[in-house]
Parts: structure tokens; sequence; C-alpha cells
């Protein structure tokens, strides 16, 4: 898993409220349980027109929006079925990065296995985050995990919680597997001496 430090980039506004699963990456998708490739049904419902032609209307369609790494959300994002493809569409199409007041339990738990990060901010520095995102291509902000800081276009800054321990996986890009194997040596030496204490097993 890559390390999540500081990440500058464009950031898209999606002022929608719980924006569920379903939404984030169709169940259509969900035949592959390989992590790429998922970027082009990011969204699609919203993305894409019924005869499949892209729909202009919709944020990441607009031009200053295609290549954005951020996403400022409603609040509640993430609900619904515990579809581990929505942190792969998102990351797969370039976002590692959701700003939003609220996530769902489950999927904000599977965007730190995945090496994205869901910062939880107040309702009025996600007002003034939305406010920065609708600047279209000069909407960049600068996301620093070590800070615990966003900062907008102008300088401003917003700060942002998150728990010690999962700071310190998304710091050092460790997921679950990850931490089982920076105690390899453990597990070699625990083996070894099981294995020599019971040869028959």
């Amino acid at each position: 898993m890559d390390k999540f430090t500081t990440l500058t980039g464009v950031a898209a506004p999606l002022n929608i409220v719980n924006i569920d699963t379903d939404a984030i990456i169709p169940k259509q998708y969900l035949k592959t349980i390989a992590r790429t490739g998922l970027g082009k049904g990011l969204f699609s419902e919203m993305r894409y027109n019924e005869d499949g032609s892209e729909n202009p209307d919709f944020v990441l369609n607009k031009p200053a929006y295609r290549n954005a790494k951020i996403l400022v959300a409603g609040d509640n994002f993430g609900c619904g079925s515990s579809r581990e493809h929505a942190p792969w569409a998102l990351l797969d199409f370039g976002i590692t990065c959701v700003i939003s007041t609220s996530f769902a339990d489950i999927f904000y738990n599977n965007c730190f296995q995945n090496g994205i990060l869901p910062a939880k901010v107040s309702k009025e520095d996600l007002a003034k985050l939305m406010d920065d995102a609708g600047r279209g291509a000069n909407a960049t902000l600068t996301v620093d995990l070590e800070k615990q800081e966003i900062t907008g276009p102008d300088g401003g800054v917003v700060k942002f919680d998150i728990e010690p321990f999962r700071k310190h996986c998304l710091l050092n890009g460790l997921d679950d597997i990850g931490l089982t194997m920076q105690k390899g040596k453990n597990i070699e030496t625990f083996e070894k001496k099981t294995a020599d204490a019971r040869p028959w097993m």
C-alpha cells in the first residue's frame, strides 16, 4: 500500500448527502476481484447517460475536475453495503482523499486498508472547503496528514481529527497484511520453536 503523507491536487465538490456504495460503484461492476479498472465505473449512474455518453453536468466530467485527486462530499459518505470495490474505484480513478463531516463505518475502515484518507471535518469547515472546491481549476487543496491540516487555495487552514493508529498506518503504508509482516521475524521464531517442540505437526 502506498504511503499517504502530503497530497496536493484539485478537489471536486460533490455536495450530496448519503452517497451510498452502490452510487460509488454500482453492482454490475462487482464481478471482478481485481482492484484495477474500476475507475471507469466510479459514479457511473451519475457520470453517464443511458446511451453511455457522458453526462456533462456531472462534476467529474467537467474539464477542471477530470483529474481530481480529492473529493469534498456531503454528510454520511459511503453508506449502504460493505463493498470494498467502492474505495478501489475511487483509488483507480485517482482520488486518494475524501473529505466529509461523516462516513459510514465499514467504508471508513475500508479506506484505510486501501491507502485512502477519509478526513472528517466540521460542518462549518466542510462549507468552506466545498466553496474552495467550487472554483474549478483553481480548486487546489493540500492535505497534510502529519499536521492533520487541509490548506485551501487562499491559504486558509482547516484541521481534521484522526486516530493515532490509523494515522501511523497511512503514513507508513501499512494495511493489515503490512502490519503482520512487520512481525515477520517473531512469527518465524515462533514457528521454528513450535516445529522443534512438536516435530510431528
